[in-house]
């Protein structure tokens, strides 16, 4: 792990940021040293990201100074960082999904045969060489759409490593990947590690950035606050200096009491899904839990439920009357509202600013005649749902791209909130979040139930739906194959259900 002589391989002095309105970064510090694993840590919107594209060229710094092995560097654009061995995976993965792999890997930069030809054989030759390499088990030729989130992420390492890169920044790389794909992950970043590389590990997940960190650097409202030897940190100090406070308990009291039945699902198969013969309940005043691997059906449930995949079995009762959900149209009508995995594919209008985010799925309401959209309305709804989740935003005209993946979530979820959904259907709701924002998360969605929403809540974190729901149907191979009380059972007695059928 960590030696004294080890090399310095980046610095970046005094790095300062603004943007109108918001000082995002304030005179920021960071040093990795060869063959390190440097975690970078902070609440969302604590500057972590903007650093890293100051570093990466999407942002430009407004002062201080970058040296890469001792030179001074000013990436003009991604490109230029990655040609000078500087690489990083978004948390976001923003690849050409209707394209194969290879492509992916190898774009803008194709083997060529004849000098101006592309080479197909060599471009899979070289891909098969990085994945092998690293252990990776993917089909160069398969369509990047038709992959799961986590093995676009291992993709989109994969790319990142064919560069050579002498700094490698990884942005919440283990948000979509199972138990066993962390493992992996792990490997890769020991492989890594041992070649020399400086890698910059940007994690909400305590227990991960304690066990893979050499050193640990925390950041908080856009500031440098400490930086010290992974072995000299402590869970709790990590929390306290992020949030400035003590944060005693991870997850709030739960104070929602579920009533009667709401929901009822019978039977439910997806059309071009392996889930099948789905049944379970939901009561007013509930929060569902589903847990399961990767690939488990999970998403597809909930995106069965809301129209976006076409059922071809089962029935839905929404009180006793039968419901269809043939499309989100339909199922916002029926009092439904998701919030989906991926934010950046299919959660927020990247080039839109947060009133429009906040406001696109209940326009209706803003009409006036008919024709007219009653914009002072619209501008008091959104300041009213940026007051109350707290959202981190110099204004409601701030593109929505540029905030940080927990305030985007926060967006997201005041834009459903606006329609009065009767049942919420949350996606993993807290991925890429901060321990803090995570609990501002959770209180949100437990007052929602106490109001008498119903709520269905997919996560990948056990101790998150241990914690928050009071039910947890477990799925295996597509089907439902258990139910389980979260006050009584295990983590260990929902593994095992989902070992099932895997």
């Amino acid at each position: 792990m960590l030696q004294e002589n080890q090399s310095i391989l980046l610095q970046m002095k005094n790095i300062t940021k603004e943007f109108p309105g918001v000082k995002a970064l304030d005179g920021v510090s960071l040093t990795v040293k060869r063959g390190t694993v440097h975690a970078l840590m902070g609440e969302n919107g604590a500057g972590k990201s903007t650093l890293m594209k100051c570093l990466f060229g999407i942002y430009s710094k407004d002062s201080g100074s970058i040296l890469l092995e001792g030179k001074e560097v000013n990436f003009k654009n991604a490109k230029d960082a990655l040609e000078h061995g500087v690489a990083m995976v978004h948390q976001e993965l923003n690849q050409a999904l209707k394209r194969n792999v290879m492509d992916n890997i190898w774009l803008g930069r194709y083997p060529k045969k004849l000098g101006f030809i592309t080479s197909e054989s060599r471009m899979y030759k070289d891909t098969k060489k990085i994945f092998d390499e690293l252990g990776i088990d993917i089909d160069p030729t398969q369509i990047m759409s038709t992959m799961p989130v986590a093995k676009r992420q291992m993709a989109e390492i994969a790319k990142a490593v064919s560069y050579n890169a002498k700094i490698l920044v990884l942005d919440e790389p283990t948000s979509s990947l199972t138990e066993q794909e962390v493992e992996h992950l792990f490997r890769i970043i020991d492989t890594l590690r041992n070649r020399g590389c400086g890698i910059i590990y940007i994690s909400h997940k305590m227990e991960e950035i304690l066990r893979i960190s050499d050193e640990i650097t925390v950041m908080r409202d856009g500031t440098h606050v400490e930086t010290a030897p992974a072995s000299e940190m402590s869970m709790d100090k990590i929390i306290r200096l992020m949030v400035g406070r003590e944060l005693t308990n991870r997850f709030p009291d739960k104070t929602n009491k579920p009533g009667e039945t709401i929901l009822k699902v019978e039977g439910m198969g997806a059309k071009y899904s392996h889930i099948r013969d789905v049944s379970f309940s939901l009561r007013s005043g509930e929060i569902l839990g589903i847990a399961g691997l990767g690939g488990a059906g999970r998403t597809e449930v909930l995106e069965c439920l809301f129209g976006i995949a076409a059922r071809d079995s089962g029935r839905i009762f929404m009180r006793d009357r039968e419901i269809y959900n043939r499309n989100p149209r339909e199922a916002i009508k029926n009092g439904f509202a998701l919030i989906t995995e991926e934010r950046r594919k299919n959660g927020i209008f990247g080039i839109l600013d947060i009133l429009e985010n906040t406001t696109i799925s209940n326009l209706k309401k803003y009409l006036a005649g008919g024709i007219y959209l009653k914009n002072g309305v619209r501008k008091r709804d959104t300041d009213r749902m940026i007051k109350s989740l707290k959202t981190k935003t110099a204004s409601k005209s701030t593109q929505i791209r540029t905030l940080s993946g927990g305030n985007q979530q926060k967006v997201i979820l005041g834009r459903w909130l606006l329609t009065e959904p009767e049942i919420l259907l949350l996606d993993e709701p807290t991925r890429g979040i901060d321990v803090g924002a995570k609990y501002e998360i959770y209180q949100l969605i437990i007052s929602l139930a106490e109001k008498g929403k119903a709520v269905i809540m997919v996560s990948g974190e056990l101790p998150e739906l241990l914690g928050v729901c009071d039910r947890i149907c477990v799925m295996s191979g597509g089907l439902m194959v258990g139910e389980v009380d979260a006050r009584s059972t295990t983590q260990e007695e929902i593994m095992t259900l989902a070992a099932k059928n895997a």
